[in-house]
């Protein structure tokens, strides 16, 4: 059986043939369907571009091919596009295999969902994070905010109640909020999942010299969900009488300039460095060795693996109240999303505590223990195996039932 996997991510396609993602999206991840399904189908919008970028992910690879839906950039666009995405989205899910739509419920996923239930077809949801939050003041700049940040967790919703099965990369938050039916297979299972050579052998240790506090940031520049403006702002405002606070941040992204900017009008432009996209995990793992403590004050995540890789190095974190966070951290550890003066506060009550920074990196190491690849990789192939047997079993009265009633379902919504 082959499994179709619909996304919301814009991908890129070369003119060697190749598709890219600008997000952390990859054929790595495609592989995890492969161990259950004989071939993966993508659904998305692709665009070309005459070359790839360096920090751009190879998401093409061996069984798996592509069937695009007509491009389009935000809802007007879409709205102008509508008919047409919907009518190809009918004709690019094969009848006998899988459906997997990756959440939150977005443009594609959202029509692609809206088919599938007309139909009575089953599909399972893969819920990646929280769009109330990504859509929440600071994160989202839009004019619409607003509406989006009503209608599109109201969809999400929807689309989860009825979904055959549901994955969520969270064990609480995102359930909590997007519920599967009581009928539906129901699991909890990070795509954060980590290697060996992503544990450090033991917990990192402190003491306290006269050296300039280092943190770390890893996260997209692109947009501001994950609030490297507060960060910026908060590095600002912490005080810490006769030691410096540098702040490296590892990511790319079109605002870049204006955080270096944001940094220069606060007058910690030497204290603030722009590392830009790190290719391979070993060099953000250095990041990490060089580094006293990692940030990341996020407005929306689902569980963040920059986060999960920091404390499998046995680094401090400190994280905002959102998403899966707080299924890493514990509630001293974190702060409201958005707030500087809690962030700036929090960054100088760790720092100048080397045995809270041990205590903080020992339980993050064990933590981290919890997303090795072996765990989740098992709990995930599971829940992949109980996909297809879903699927099979509504082919398989489907199948009886167009034998007494010629026209199915499927062919009259088709």
């Amino acid at each position: 059986m082959d499994v179709v996997v619909a996304l919301n991510e814009r991908l890129k396609r070369t003119p060697d043939g190749r598709v890219w993602s600008d997000s952390s999206f990859s054929y790595g991840i495609l592989k995890r369907y492969l161990n259950v399904f004989n071939r993966v189908n993508v659904v998305a919008r692709i665009a070309a571009e005459p070359e790839a970028h360096d920090q751009w992910c190879r998401v093409d690879g061996p069984h798996v091919r592509f069937s695009p839906v007509p491009y389009f950039v935000g809802p007007t666009a879409y709205l102008r596009n509508a008919r047409a995405v919907h009518r190809t989205l009918r004709s690019v899910v094969d009848y006998g295999s899988a459906v997997v739509l990756r959440m939150p419920a977005w443009h594609t996923t959202g029509a692609l969902a809206t088919h599938l239930q007309r139909t009575g077809y089953p599909y399972a949801v893969e819920v990646c994070g929280d769009p109330h939050d990504r859509l929440a003041r600071g994160a989202c700049q839009h004019p619409l905010r607003p509406l989006f940040q009503w209608w599109v967790p109201r969809r999400t919703r929807q689309v989860c109640g009825r979904a055959a099965a549901a994955l969520y990369v969270t064990q609480q938050a995102l359930q909590t909020g997007y519920p599967a039916a009581a009928t539906a297979i129901s699991v909890g299972c990070s795509d954060v999942a980590l290697p060996d050579e992503a544990f450090a052998t033991a917990p990192r240790n402190f003491t306290d010299d006269a050296a300039p506090y280092k943190l770390v940031f890893v996260g997209t520049l692109e947009r501001l969900y994950k609030a490297p403006d507060v960060l910026i702002r908060a590095v600002a405002a912490c005080r810490i009488p006769g030691r410096r606070v540098v702040l490296s941040l590892v990511g790319a992204g079109q605002l870049q300039g204006s955080l270096n900017d944001l940094a220069k009008s606060l007058g910690i432009e030497k204290n603030v460095r722009f590392l830009g996209q790190l290719q391979g995990g070993q060099q953000v793992r250095q990041q990490f060795a060089d580094a006293d403590l990692f940030v990341l004050p996020s407005h929306q995540e689902g569980l963040p693996r920059a986060m999960a890789e920091a404390m499998a190095q046995g680094l401090p974190c400190i994280g905002s109240t959102v998403g899966g966070i707080p299924e890493l951290l514990a509630s001293e550890d974190m702060v409201p999303p958005g707030d500087v003066n809690a962030l700036a506060g929090k960054i100088a009550e760790v720092l100048i505590d080397p045995q809270r920074m041990r205590r903080m990196a020992t339980r993050n190491w064990e933590r981290a223990q919890e997303y090795h690849q072996r765990v989740l990789d098992a709990r995930r192939e599971a829940f992949y195996v109980a996909i297809r047997e879903r699927t099979e079993t509504f082919l398989a009265a489907d199948t009886a039932a167009h034998e007494a009633h010629p026209a199915t379902q499927w062919e009259k919504a088709a």
